[in-house]
């Protein structure tokens, strides 16, 4: 088995003549979610060969974001990449080091797409940045950028809703007002960390781990990104129709180890006002407080820390 010690960081890059916007397109920050990887290097064979071409601005390549997580097959190295994503002058884990490396390259670059999959069967989807905001939490100023990439992705499903539901629950479960920012800071991801530099950035999850239609998903991403941006010569693609669009509103806290879900969840399971999502330790049930979607359910959630989110449908993308 490699050593940590031993492993690199790689990146790829291809610049055109022409002046245009600078892309980075990454793979596997989970190591066992594959498909970016494989959609990535789909599209820079293409590029060696001369098949494809980079004709203005430029794209960075990054197949293999978290290599020790990679080589074990498994989300982690030591520890979320996704999570807590800051330069570290004294790195504590491999994923710090990663962070060393990884967050100034994200910052010389315009946009972000990273690539991802999930563990239980669903359908393709993005998450998406906050509006145009001035505020403390997540300022942004790429709005109308950001969505109109999302549209032509290819996916029809679009979440937004992350970081502000995510701050929310830190406020709400923090009576130390000096742990917020510290705790904050821990949901800021590749995208969040992004849009803190001044660009736009989405996650697009690509569909489940071991689906083989999930690195078809990326590529296709990827290849529309370059023309959306005009970085190849391509016509510019279509936005989606039959669109979905969700906002999570609702964060649940999982309070005591024996706090229990009432049935297996998966991201997505509708539920309606009043259904029963879970029982806390002395009984007392959790209900969905409005007709809407569970997210992100984890069975293996510690005391007060995040348990499961709730979206609702938002008519204005």
């Amino acid at each position: 088995m490699t050593a940590a010690s031993e492993l690199q960081f790689k990146s790829v890059n291809y610049t055109g003549q022409g002046n245009g916007p600078k892309l980075i397109v990454l793979g596997a920050v989970h190591g066992n979610e594959t498909c970016g990887t494989k959609g990535i290097l789909k599209v820079m064979e293409q590029l060696d060969s001369g098949a494809l071409r980079i004709a203005a601005g430029s794209v960075t390549f990054v197949p293999v974001t978290n290599p020790l997580a990679y080589l074990k097959n498994q989300r982690s190295g030591d520890r979320n990449l996704n999570r807590n994503l800051f330069p570290n002058e004294n790195p504590q884990d491999f994923e710090d080091r990663i962070a060393n490396w990884l967050c100034p390259l994200l910052a010389q670059h315009d946009v972000l797409l990273d690539l991802h999959s999930f563990n239980a069967q669903s359908q393709p989807f993005v998450m998406v940045g906050p509006r145009n905001n001035d505020g403390a939490l997540q300022p942004f100023q790429h709005e109308e950028k950001e969505r109109a990439m999302a549209r032509i992705l290819g996916v029809h499903r679009f979440v937004d809703g992350w970081m502000a539901t995510y701050g929310a629950g830190v406020q709400r479960r923090l009576r130390d007002d000096s742990q917020v920012e510290t705790v904050l800071r821990y949901g800021v991801g590749t995208t969040e960390f992004m849009r803190s530099t001044g660009g736009y950035a989405l996650t697009l999850e690509c569909g489940q781990h071991a689906d083989p239609q999930a690195p078809d998903v990326a590529y296709r991403a990827i290849m529309n990104t370059l023309a959306h941006l005009g970085l190849i010569e391509a016509p510019a693609p279509q936005p989606v129709t039959g669109t979905e669009y969700l906002s999570m509103v609702e964060v649940h806290d999982r309070l005591h180890p024996d706090d229990a879900f009432v049935k297996v969840w998966s991201s997505f399971d509708k539920v309606a006002k009043g259904d029963e999502i879970g029982r806390r330790a002395d009984g007392t049930p959790v209900t969905a407080g409005f007709d809407g979607f569970v997210l992100f359910p984890d069975v293996n959630a510690k005391p007060n820390a995040e348990w499961f989110y709730l979206a609702k449908p938002n008519g204005a993308f």
